[in-house]
């Protein structure tokens, strides 16, 4: 492995860490999922270097995304209050931003040097893929698209009940 896959590790790694501190010292909830999402595409991205992209993209899809969704539904159902935003904490969230904005360009430019070797990461995982998603999308199609309308009438029935209690 050359420098640049250590980098990434270390890079992703730390993130990670970062996040996850955040995460347990935020007083609002919903910075706090938030802070978690981070993690949670910090952990995808190992995977992905761990030759495990189809785990990867699980993580992102399942856990930063529909779950994720729920958690922050919850918080907005329970009405669990509002962060005050500091001039100070804002100032660290853009410092923050930029410097992963640098971090990602970094990569970029190092991406685009033609001596990091190219692998085929999705040719190795073809038969795990193809394997879940004809399962799912045939044999499982109904429960699939079940589990979807049910999530939607609860996204449906939390901002009714958010409405009802804004107007009493």
């Amino acid at each position: 492995m050359n420098g640049f896959f250590h980098f990434q590790f270390y890079f992703f790694s730390l993130f990670a860490i970062a996040s996850a501190l955040l995460f347990v010292t935020r007083k609002a909830p919903v910075a706090a999922a938030l802070w978690l999402v981070n993690v949670m595409f910090a952990l995808s991205g190992l995977y992905v270097m761990l030759d495990a992209p189809f785990v990867g993209v699980i993580q992102v899809l399942v856990y930063a995304g529909a779950i994720m969704v729920v958690f922050v539904f919850v918080v907005m159902l329970l009405n669990l209050g509002r962060a005050e935003v500091t001039d100070m904490r804002a100032l660290g969230a853009r410092l923050g931003a930029g410097i992963v904005g640098i971090a990602l360009v970094a990569n970029l430019l190092v991406i685009q040097r033609d001596d990091i070797p190219h692998v085929a990461l999705a040719a190795a995982q073809d038969n795990v893929v193809t394997a879940v998603a004809t399962s799912l999308f045939t044999d499982y199609v109904v429960a699939f698209e079940l589990t979807s309308i049910v999530l939607l009438v609860a996204i449906i029935g939390a901002v009714l009940l958010a409405k009802k209690r804004a107007r009493a």
